[in-house]
């Protein structure tokens, strides 16, 4: 038995909590009161706490310019619409087949980027591909003839012809 450091009450069960930045000693109606108790994680938070992190600075990464990473197709809303076309559905249908509102299917097959999870169940459900490897546009080469190299006018005067 012990003395409450909050309420002053003597000769009861205390428990250790923060308040603020410091511990104190204090019974359960005071931790009950002024909400004294330890704050529960959320099961997905303390799931993501106890894996191991890795680090992002590991030397075993390549060049970053060799990673080729997928995008979205330009022309991936009239891709949707001419794979749901195809199969003979209408938006509602393909919104029940890939488990999806009509508003996610329309946005998309209105020009709006979505997300990736819903591009993986499109891809899926309508057997149709919207991310493909990027292709660098355009090169350049920088002449070795000049000692001097190229400079950012060049570079602008280059691009504006």
């Amino acid at each position: 038995m012990a003395e409450c450091e909050v309420c002053g009450a003597m000769k009861i069960s205390t428990k250790s909590v923060l308040m603020g930045k410091a511990n104190v000693s204090a019974c359960q109606r005071c931790i009950e009161k002024l909400g004294l108790a330890p704050k529960q994680d959320a099961p997905g938070i303390r799931m993501a706490n106890s894996r191991p992190r890795t680090s992002f600075n590991s030397k075993k990464r390549g060049d970053i310019m060799a990673t080729q990473e997928k995008e979205l197709v330009d022309d991936f809303a009239a891709r949707i619409v001419s794979g749901r076309e195809n199969k003979g559905w209408n938006q509602n249908e393909l919104g029940k087949r890939m488990a999806e509102t009509v508003n996610v299917i329309k946005s998309a097959e209105s020009g709006k980027p979505p997300t990736d999870s819903v591009v993986n169940k499109l891809e899926r459900v309508l057997g149709i591909t919207l991310m493909e490897v990027r292709k660098p546009s355009e090169t350049s080469r920088v002449s070795t003839g000049t000692v001097r190299g190229m400079t950012l006018g060049d570079f602008l005067n280059q691009s504006g012809e």
